[in-house]
């Protein structure tokens, strides 16, 4: 008798806990904010997260080109990598890895040698505007990864290049 008695009790408290006064608002959370009150998202929710690979590529630039056969820095180049410096100096516990390519066209070794001094010209310009030589490593591709697989002029254009890889 007791067990059901108190079975009957535990009822009733359970359906008089479900009981509300007020009718529930679809439009609101749970603080009553109504949804249409939030604040708008801020440019930097929208953005790439600071200090991230993706906020060097977009923010920065991620490559700089070459002429046919060389691996001069021009001025374009030079003006990339000196904003590349300036970020990986911001973000001193980022690493990169400068990858050198190039083009197709070429033999294999000299594509790899090419591609070798690419990057070590680009290391060194970031290295003169005071990135830590320990925060950067080279590699050469050669022409083993084009960017564009066609045979054109264009093609090889976006092929002669440094990329600078965040680790």
């Amino acid at each position: 008798m007791r067990q059901k008695l108190l079975g009957a009790l535990a009822i009733g408290m359970l359906v008089a806990g479900c009981e509300s006064t007020e009718p529930y608002k679809q439009d609101t959370d749970m603080k009553g904010n109504t949804f249409g009150d939030w604040p708008a998202p801020s440019a930097s929710a929208e953005g790439p997260v600071p200090g991230s690979r993706e906020d060097f590529q977009k923010n920065v630039g991620d490559r700089v080109f070459f002429d046919t056969n060389k691996s001069h820095i021009d001025s374009a180049a030079k003006t990339t990598l000196s904003n590349q410096a300036a970020w990986l100096k911001k973000w001193p516990s980022v690493d990169v890895i400068v990858e050198g390519h190039a083009d197709q066209r070429g033999t294999e070794e000299y594509n790899m040698g090419l591609g070798q001094r690419r990057a070590a010209a680009a290391k060194k310009v970031l290295l003169s505007h005071g990135v830590p030589a320990k925060t950067i490593e080279i590699i050469s591709y050669g022409k083993t990864r084009p960017e564009d697989s066609a045979h054109t002029a264009e093609a090889w254009a976006k092929n002669r290049r440094a990329v600078t890889v965040i680790r």
